[in-house]
């Protein structure tokens, strides 16, 4: 049998059941594109994690009130002291660090002049800008004092509370009322986007204790450390263990490190990307059923046909060939289809968020087409294998 005998063959009989074709075809192209969409996403949103988190820095260690492991009956009777300003200057002092920002966050509304906002307001230390690297378009940030805090009624707008209240104009100088009391203007934020569905330029900042006072706390809700290169992240979160076990007299704060930020999130996207997977593996092996049905299928209504190459000289082999071909060949026109809607989807998806970073790489893609082949080659195996070893007389008798 002649390759183009072969083709011309292996081509006629998926035309003659284009409905069952057609339906294979699809279940393969959704488990082809199912893994490709897995693999694009995985990658553009731990990306997308990365450049969000380093947009604060890249050493950073964060302090929370409060010990996530307590519980029973002890936890919940334990005495937790708060975080306090003196705590965050004290932190000041030890080898590597940067600087410290302590923070209280609350929500409220802001008003100037009749136009009101109702937006986030952050207390924060006069590093926050520096820090955690929030350029300024008008202005100056919150200035630093010496001492536990600040006592100028100070105020920084984010970008789109600049542009709600102020309409474009400078505001330096003005005077907003938050809550209950008058604050000057000394800045504005640039633009700074969004971080995980958060509004960075949709924030007021003012001076910490002012905060806890307009809260009525009597802690922070978290200290921020950022250090200089050349200590660990782990060595430097031990020396602020210390530190704070020393003024507190025990551990009743939660340390975290932007690397354990950063491994937490991606726990969080191999755990969607199994999902995501098993999904697709389900649509792979619904289209491999459909190959092996749809083959199976036509071994039983080609039975005469097949007795009738094997009278004409075609071996097992080749017959076996024959419809192993067909098998294979819907499961590369399934791969293509599947490349096709993936490239479609993903396409639609980088219009729809075009934050998120997406990059198909031509390794995936190959992989994807080896994977269509080789579930092909499993699914179609056993059916070529029944029509190869059919009887030429007893096929022959089935006409």
């Amino acid at each position: 049998m002649r390759s183009a005998d072969l083709l011309r063959l292996t081509l006629g009989a998926l035309l003659t059941s284009r409905m069952r074709s057609a339906l294979t075809i699809l279940g393969i192209a959704i488990g082809i594109a199912s893994v490709v969409m897995l693999t694009t996403l995985g990658q553009g949103l731990k990306l997308y994690v990365l450049e969000n988190f380093s947009q604060f820095g890249s050493r950073i260690v964060a302090i929370n009130p409060g010990k996530t492991q307590t519980g029973g009956i002890g936890g919940l009777l334990s005495n937790t002291r708060p975080l306090s300003l003196t705590d965050a200057e004290s932190l000041r002092r030890l080898p590597y660090v940067e600087y410290v920002v302590p923070l209280v966050q609350g929500a409220g509304a802001i008003e100037f002049g009749r136009r009101v906002r109702h937006t986030d307001i952050f207390g924060v230390g006069g590093d926050m800008a520096v820090a955690w690297r929030f350029p300024l378009l008008l202005g100056r940030f919150l200035p630093a004092t010496e001492g536990a805090g600040y006592t100028q009624p100070f105020a920084v707008l984010g970008h789109k509370v600049w542009r709600e209240l102020f309409k474009g104009e400078s505001p330096l100088g003005q005077f907003i009322r938050v809550g209950s009391e008058r604050y000057r203007v000394v800045g504005v934020m640039d633009e700074k986007g969004q971080m995980l569905g958060f509004d960075l330029d949709d924030i007021v900042y003012i001076p910490v204790d002012r905060a806890l006072s307009l809260f009525n706390r009597t802690g922070l809700m978290e200290i921020d450390v950022t250090y200089r290169p050349g200590i660990e992240a782990t060595t430097l979160a031990g020396l602020i263990r210390d530190r704070l076990i020393l003024r507190h007299g025990s551990e009743d704060f939660s340390l975290i490190t932007q690397d354990q930020m950063l491994s937490s999130l991606d726990r969080i996207l191999v755990i969607l990307a199994a999902a995501v997977a098993g999904l697709g593996g389900i649509s792979l092996f619904v289209g491999a059923i459909g190959i092996t049905t749809i083959m199976v299928t036509t071994v039983r209504e080609r039975r005469a046909e097949v007795g009738l190459l094997r009278a004409l000289g075609a071996t097992s082999q080749q017959v076996l060939i024959l419809f192993l071909s067909e098998a294979v060949l819907l499961a590369i026109l399934g791969g293509v289809a599947g490349l096709l809607l993936a490239g479609v989807l993903l396409g639609l998806l980088a219009w729809l968020l075009p934050a998120l970073p997406l990059t198909i790489d031509l390794i995936y893609l190959l992989l994807a087409m080896l994977l269509s082949v080789l579930v092909g080659l499993l699914a179609g195996i056993l059916p070529a294998r029944q029509a190869a070893s059919l009887s030429p007389v007893l096929a022959l008798q089935a006409e």
